[in-house]
């Protein structure tokens, strides 16, 4: 075992129920930072990474489907969930890059399969450009590397999003109201990110609920924001990446299709488009991506 990891069976003693599933562990990767992860299956190691905003629970409807092929590590990214949240850094692409890197190396694997969606799909891309002897393959699901303003993707999915984030930007008033948010904004905001009719799970929202109370998450929502800059200029580093990338969109995605093209083009790749999907590909359709990442068709029992 990797030191630094303290390994326990996850019990349900939070909003989501995450009994059985596989085992957590807060991995310590220097004196300020703590990165918690859950560890699930057996055979070789895939790490997932999460979209903006949210935390490993993300995916706890496809890492059953994941674990019955890979030894699957589902981090929450550096500064959420329930890692730690130094208010002393800058939340950009490069930062959030090296904690994952800290953690892959900490942990000591190699041959790794790297999943990600949304800036978890951005840096599944750039750390595979960073460790091509550990990387060996990248799927990266609507990867959030066009903004052109602060929270340009999240603004973009409905009216309020704009609207509240938009107010989220302002120097002054802007870090008040952030910290004004509830689990009906988030649930509010999080809508534009999924196709028409579907909603987030109440057991979700409850779980992004307790974490946006926890001290520093504010700082850090508001700073990765305020870094948008640093995701677009992660394209540049698409073109290093040795390991076979599958890039997927959603059809609803909040990327439109010259941005999807470019990043297409930077990969060398064709992207697969999945039809009633929007940004939250994973939350949405858990079969279809885990079948991409295995593939093969996935049982549902």
């Amino acid at each position: 075992m990797a030191s630094g990891v303290s390994l326990s069976s996850v019990r349900a003693s939070h909003a989501m129920d995450l009994d059985g599933l596989g085992e957590a562990a807060d991995l310590q990767l220097d004196s300020e930072r703590t990165v918690r992860y859950l560890r699930a299956g057996s055979g070789p190691p895939l790490v997932l990474l999460h979209t903006i905003r949210t935390q490993l629970e993300y995916f706890v409807d496809v890492i059953p489907m994941l674990a019955r092929n890979y030894t699957v590590y589902v981090l929450d990214l550096p500064g959420h969930g329930r890692s730690s949240k130094p208010t002393t850094v800058e939340y950009d692409e490069p930062y959030l890059r090296r904690g994952v890197i800290d953690t892959i190396t900490k942990l000591g694997l190699r041959d790794v399969t790297v999943v990600g969606d949304s800036i978890g799909a951005v840096l599944a891309l750039t750390v595979a450009s960073e460790m091509p002897q550990a990387v060996t393959r990248v799927v990266a699901s609507n990867p959030y590397d066009y903004e052109t303003r602060f929270a340009d993707g999240i603004r973009r999915g409905n009216r309020l999003a704009d609207v509240i984030l938009g107010g989220v930007a302002l120097p002054v008033v802007g870090p008040a109201l952030g910290a004004a948010e509830n689990k009906s904004v988030t649930s509010h905001i999080m809508q534009g990110g999924l196709a028409e009719g579907k909603k987030v799970p109440e057991p979700l929202l409850d779980e992004f609920e307790a974490t946006l109370k926890r001290p520093g998450f504010h700082y850090v929502e508001r700073n990765v924001y305020l870094n948008w800059r640093s995701w677009g200029a992660a394209r540049d580093l698409y073109g290093s990446i040795t390991a076979p990338v599958t890039l997927v969109y959603g059809e609803q995605d909040w990327s439109r299709p010259d941005e999807r093209a470019r990043t297409a083009q930077a990969l060398g790749v064709e992207p697969i488009i999945l039809p009633e999907t929007g940004h939250f590909a994973f939350l949405e359709h858990p079969q279809r991506l885990a079948e991409i990442v295995i593939g093969h068709p996935v049982p549902l029992s």
